[in-house]
């Protein structure tokens, strides 16, 4: 009988794929006429992990996240407000609501205009899904 370390049954090395390789290889499954098992075959993967990677592509799982990192964004005040202390710092308690507006502009998507008694929830909703 011929030992383990004789056979070589080592096991092979584990190899890590970035979102893009696992990406193009489901990809290549879905062409005409390709099947699974010669793509996994050719990549040096198991038919099993590419059936995975299918599953994860149809449900957009495979895609590189295109959040850009979050930078601080210039703010312009038009009015000063009397209500601030010696610090500049303004209490939100004590000052009254007063009506007015925020003006948002996203250069190249959309500009925003958002006045006195805006339903905070739709505001949110709106601007996440221009964070998109």
């Amino acid at each position: 009988m011929v030992g383990a370390e004789e056979a070589g049954a080592e096991r092979p090395i584990r190899r890590w794929r970035t979102l893009s390789e696992k990406r193009r290889i489901a990809e290549l499954t879905f062409e005409p006429g390709a099947s699974v098992a010669v793509v996994a075959r050719a990549n040096g993967v198991n038919a099993n992990q590419v059936f995975k990677w299918r599953r994860a592509l149809r449900r957009g799982e495979l895609n590189e996240p295109t959040t850009a990192p979050t930078s601080l964004l210039p703010v312009m005040l038009t009015a000063p407000s009397d209500k601030a202390d010696v610090g500049g710092h303004v209490d939100l308690k004590q000052q009254p609501a007063q009506g007015g507006s925020i003006h948002i502009e996203i250069p190249g998507k959309a500009m925003i205009s958002v006045e006195s008694g805006a339903d905070p929830a739709l505001l949110r909703s709106i601007l996440e899904s221009l964070r998109k």
